[in-house]
């Protein structure tokens, strides 16, 4: 199982995320040995955290093997031929790096800040994902046509973020390049379900992420119905990790506050 890890949303002492930092976390990350690094997507809920689309952009060109992607993009909150402009961008600098997670969404305060029905959120993105693959293929919509660069066309790898219970699993593992489901969010009973059903529709790269991480936390229980985390001691991090593994999960992204060296190397020590 590859380990991956959200990029900084603040400086290595808690302040206001700069530019310098959030690249700086990149190249620590990637030092770490981590595989991949991942950006999250809110909007108007009063914090900043930078857009995913531009921040896996500057994360691409600040490393050189990470994979990098977004767990998830919102989809519906975007106007879709724009937002396939954009994503074609994204693709061209980071190349086959990037793993698109994309999703309907699921918190009404971001669609109520930029004014898109929250109730209609999966016909939305259901319509939104078959116009951009039409239009990354080179086809025509309407009166649009993209026309993308020769190195993007078709677009990039397209994950489908859903919660673990969601009848998207099956369409994720047979439309789609694979499945992210949110450790955060889901129980750990969710997830194992989830795993399943999604191997069972013949499924491929299955990620868990939004995992909590505080290897300096008191050991927390982790029951069947309550959320998977990782607020615990070294060893019981590991043992976790493992069971996420053993469950068929093939990446986990881990959520954490601290970007030190010393800190990371620890992290990435959970799973080897």
């Amino acid at each position: 199982m590859r380990l991956g890890l959200a990029l900084p949303t603040t400086t290595s002492d808690g302040r206001p995320l700069t530019g310098a930092a959030l690249i700086a976390g990149a190249r620590a990350i990637e030092r770490a040995g981590f595989d991949s690094l991942w950006c999250f997507d809110s909007i108007g809920r009063g914090f900043m955290i930078p857009d995913p689309l531009i921040a896996v952009s500057v994360a691409a060109t600040a490393t050189e093997r990470l994979t990098v992607g977004t767990g998830i993009l919102q989809v519906p909150l975007r106007r879709p031929v724009e937002l396939a402009h954009r994503i074609l961008t994204a693709h061209l600098i980071c190349g086959d790096r990037l793993l698109l997670g994309v999703g309907a969404g699921s918190t009404k305060a971001d669609f109520d800040a930029v004014g898109v029905d929250f109730d209609t959120r999966m016909r939305q993105f259901e319509d939104a994902l078959a116009l951009m693959r039409r239009l990354w293929q080179g086809e025509k919509s309407g009166t649009a046509q993209l026309n993308p660069w020769p190195a993007t066309i078709g677009g990039p790898k397209l994950l489908i973020g859903s919660w673990a219970g969601s009848h998207w699993i099956a369409r994720a593992a047979k439309d789609f390049d694979g499945w992210i489901g949110s450790g955060a969010r889901s129980s750990v009973a969710a997830l194992r379900d989830g795993i399943k059903r999604f191997r069972e529709a013949g499924g491929t790269r299955a990620i868990a992420t939004n995992i909590p991480v505080d290897l300096e936390a008191p050991t927390a229980p982790m029951p069947d119905e309550g959320q998977f985390h990782l607020r615990c001691d070294t060893k019981t991090a590991a043992e976790r990790l493992r069971m996420l593994a053993d469950l068929g999960f093939d990446d986990a992204v881990l959520v954490t506050r601290r970007y030190a060296d010393a800190d990371l190397a620890a992290l990435r020590a959970l799973h080897k």
